[in-house]
């Protein structure tokens, strides 16, 4: 299910992670995505980038990686300490409100991610799939209803809006996995290894389940 790629040209999987903040020197999320760069996963070859933990760039970012190479699936993985499972984030809201100021010192508070934009976003992602295969697998993981309202929140829900709006990655599916510390930055945690494993798990079962256990994606208005 995962080897090296090869010359072949395959369709991608855009998978991203964020760099470290709030004080921290690593972000387990970056550490994971890029352990998977250039893998090759159920015929799809992984590309790992990175986003700036700041509000609009990441955004920004997200959209131009999406316009470069027109990916089949797309996964945006970020840290939420305190979580003790990889979280599989079902709903982005458009919403912006920072407890933190983000890496650039901007801390919004209550405002729209896209001014106008729908109120929120399902999921494209078989997530109750993806929770089976995990779990089946030993692997800690949960579907979570809410993925904050800091820069994680904030890339999920441009990502989906721009699935949702964009012509060309309308068939494109996408969604957002959090991730604990690793047992370096507190407890509970999960280690980079199973991380990883987690990872190219959820990915494989991303691309070969077509439709979800549960029904239910798109808009909400």
């Amino acid at each position: 299910m995962d080897n090296p790629t090869t010359a072949t040209p395959l369709p991608r999987v855009l998978l991203t992670g964020f760099d470290a903040f709030g004080g921290d020197v690593l972000n387990p999320s970056w550490l994971a995505v890029q352990a998977l760069h250039r893998r090759r996963i159920y015929g799809h070859q992984v590309v790992a980038a990175q986003l700036p933990t700041v509000f609009g760039a990441a955004r920004v970012t997200l959209a131009r990686l999406l316009r470069a190479h027109k990916p089949a699936l797309v996964i945006c993985v970020g840290q939420a300490g305190g979580r003790a499972a990889i979280s599989l984030e079902r709903i982005a809201i458009n919403v912006d409100d920072a407890r933190i100021a983000d890496n650039a010192g901007a801390q919004p508070v209550d405002t729209a991610v896209l001014p106008g934009g729908p109120a929120a976003y399902f999921t494209t992602l078989p997530i109750k799939a993806m929770l089976q295969a995990l779990q089946g697998k030993g692997i800690p993981a949960e579907v979570s209803q809410t993925a904050g309202t800091f820069v994680c929140n904030h890339v999920f829900y441009g990502l989906m809006h721009e699935l949702a709006t964009r012509r060309g990655l309308k068939r494109t599916r996408g969604g957002f996995v959090h991730v604990p510390w690793l047992p370096g930055q507190g407890q509970p945690s999960m280690t980079t290894q199973d991380l990883v494993r987690g990872l190219r798990l959820a990915i494989a079962t991303a691309l070969a389940t077509p439709a979800d256990i549960a029904k239910g994606a798109g808009a909400i208005s």
